[in-house]
């Protein structure tokens, strides 16, 4: 059976970036950048990331400011910070460690990370369980629970290395299961006559393959709704920064809040925004902003603790992607300069 999906992988394996080389350090990166995010959505990120910090020294030496900026539209930035930390201790060490058990030891390093660099950088004889390989094991044996708790996860790490053949390559092994379960055991319309596992799946072979694994009511998520001040003053627009701590940590957007509201009056429509988050949904309405009667641009700034930039300094600042609608509304604006009443 592994050795018909290890044939499968040689010929059916996406030319990725990340997959040209063993480099533990980029291999790291590209697993940090794929962890809830589209392949479309990294590629062209790692590529600019790798270029501006080539090697884990880089990393760990790089300005906060440059390495969120480099993360933007990569989302839950607590990875990147958890980068630079790992990176840190890993020059501090003289090197990566070699063992899944080793690399589990370095802030943002869970098994799925560890597993992953240990295999494919340093050959090691480790798991990679993924939500892709967890949905290829549920289907493979037909597992009626859950795969989302620790158990299962433990199980589906034992079944991935009891069958991994002694002479396989670890990584190539653990990369072949995880380009199943994104191009062929899919979700919701698995295409099991392109599977090289299909005469060994016990889902299929039940007609549950559309079933497995069983899904978990959605959580709901708590929605806020607020109004978000674009405001242009001589060239400059303002922008404060979040908090170091909590949601979107220390990235940049724009004005809202009550605080806001009080500085600024309304001159206009801006962009209407949803933004999903895991636990959270805003929903924003853009304002094309003035400052009211008697509020300076430097009474504002010192309220908000904001800083008015122009075009350039905008464009280069780390903002998320909830305010990038904002941004760019600034950026292609080209009447932004005659808001001001």
């Amino acid at each position: 059976m592994t050795r018909g999906l290890l044939a499968w992988y040689e010929g059916a394996r996406r030319d990725l970036p990340w997959r040209r080389d063993r480099d533990p350090y980029r291999v790291w990166v590209s697993e940090a950048m794929l962890q809830q995010t589209r392949v479309e959505a990294v590629r062209p990120r790692y590529e600019v990331f790798l270029r501006e910090l080539p090697d884990v020294r880089a990393l760990a030496e790089a300005p906060e400011e440059k390495l969120l900026k480099l993360w933007e539209g990569l989302g839950y930035y607590a990875r990147a910070r958890s980068m630079q930390a790992a990176a840190r201790e890993i020059v501090r060490r003289g090197g990566f460690p070699r063992s899944a058990a080793k690399l589990r030891e370095l802030p943002g390093f869970g098994p799925y990370t560890a597993g992953a660099v240990a295999s494919i950088a340093f050959s090691e004889r480790a798991a990679a369980v993924d939500g892709n390989v967890l949905r290829v094991y549920a289907r493979l044996e037909a597992v009626e629970e859950s795969v989302r708790t620790p158990a299962a996860r433990r199980a589906c790490e034992a079944a991935v290395l009891s069958a991994m053949p002694p002479e396989a390559d670890p990584g190539l092994y653990n990369q072949a299961l995880l380009e199943l379960g994104a191009r062929v055991c899919l979700p919701r319309d698995p295409r099991c006559a392109l599977c090289p596992l299909r005469e060994n799946c016990l889902a299929r072979r039940e007609g549950l393959e559309r079933d497995l694994p069983r899904r978990e009511a959605p959580r709901q998520r708590a929605e806020e709704a607020f109004d978000v001040y674009v405001a242009w003053e001589a060239g400059r627009t303002l922008v404060v920064r979040r908090p170091k701590r909590g949601l979107l940590a220390g990235l940049w957007e724009f004005p809202h809040g009550e605080a806001a509201s009080s500085l600024f009056g309304q001159a206009g429509e801006g962009p209407r925004v949803r933004h999903v988050f895991t636990h959270k949904i805003w929903q924003m309405r853009g304002v094309r902003a003035r400052l009211l009667p008697g509020v300076t641009a430097a009474r504002a700034a010192e309220a908000l603790d904001g800083t008015w930039v122009d075009a350039g300094e905008l464009a280069a600042l780390p903002m998320a992607s909830a305010m990038e609608p904002f941004r760019q509304y600034v950026l292609e604006s080209g009447g932004l300069r005659q808001w001001t009443t």
